[in-house]
């Protein structure tokens, strides 16, 4: 099998990388345009195309080079606060540049394509656990671009019969988190920590996550490459977690009482969330394992050892 992995020398794409390097089954290619990822993510024997998804020549010159039996999408804006700031280029992004990948696919046969959503398709809505079914208010423009790309996989698969397979993720996180940018919580906590500096909170605390380690992540996407149909599922834990109760197992993982100052909520922040993962159960048979303290302590010592290197 022959796969395409955009965004793939990135964060989640390192991890999928790491899972399937060494297997004769997979013909691996990632797509990439480096600004956030790294060629070190990318091991040898993959091949490596240096490239935007933004650029429609290059996608199809891409497609053209090969013939990939599935494509993973994970090329995008991630963060919300820059898509409240820059609408344009969040737009730009995830929908002008998966539109490029979808019509490659199109073009040239590519049969399925795997999508990294998101919680925020869900928005502020507290009938948690959420379930895949339930109504799609995103509060973010990040949000509204993750949540028309679901509808522009379900009309390429009823048009075209295009295999398409959404994974809604919780709140990712593990090692090599925002390496080049802002990254998620997790990752924030984990530099300021790495270099004995207090964490801000945004908020009281109480607001809660649903925090769903990478290696989880990737391997419920390598589950899911012989899917066929369209499908929709979360990827989580299940779990409610605030973010008070996340600086707890950080102080269990440093060793010591972390200063903490609190400050004002950001603007199109989620006061809860927490994801049904009954759908993954069902279609993957899989449930994500990692336990939060245990998680957090491998991804806070990656990210001390990158700090005293």
């Amino acid at each position: 099998m022959e796969i395409l992995i955009t965004g793939g020398a990135g964060f989640i794409g390192s991890h999928i990388l790491a899972q399937l390097q060494g297997r004769r089954d997979m013909d691996v290619v990632v797509f990439d345009n480096l600004s956030s990822g790294s060629k070190e993510h990318v091991p040898a024997g993959m091949e490596l195309v240096e490239g935007d998804v933004c650029d429609e020549a290059a996608v199809d010159a891409l497609f053209a080079d090969h013939h990939f039996d599935a494509v993973i999408h994970l090329a995008a804006q991630t963060m919300v606060p820059t898509s409240v700031e820059q609408p344009v280029l969040d737009c730009q992004i995830n929908l002008e540049g998966v539109l490029h990948v979808l019509e490659a696919c199109r073009i040239h046969g590519t049969g399925h394509i795997l999508f990294s959503s998101s919680a925020a398709v869900y928005g502020d809505n507290l009938h948690i656990p959420l379930k895949e079914t339930e109504r799609l208010v995103p509060t973010s423009p990040y949000g509204i671009t993750k949540m028309t790309t679901e509808h522009y996989l379900r009309v390429y698969h009823e048009l075209y019969g295009m295999d398409a397979t959404v994974f809604r993720f919780a709140n990712v996180y593990g090692e090599r988190q925002g390496e080049k940018g802002e990254g998620g919580v997790v990752s924030i906590f984990c530099k300021l920590l790495s270099q004995r500096q207090g964490i801000t909170v945004f908020g009281d605390g109480n607001q809660t996550r649903d925090f769903v380690y990478a290696g989880d992540i990737a391997q419920a996407i390598i589950r899911a490459l012989p899917l066929k149909g369209c499908h929709t599922m979360n990827v989580s834990t299940g779990q409610e977690t605030s973010i008070n109760d996340l600086i707890r197992s950080f102080e269990k993982a440093v060793g010591y009482t972390v200063p903490v100052q609190y400050t004002a909520p950001r603007t199109g922040d989620i006061l809860r969330s927490v994801l049904s993962n009954e759908t993954l159960k069902r279609d993957l048979g899989f449930v994500p394992a990692m336990d939060l303290e245990e998680g957090i302590r491998r991804t806070y010592d990656w990210y001390r050892s990158q700090w005293t290197k």
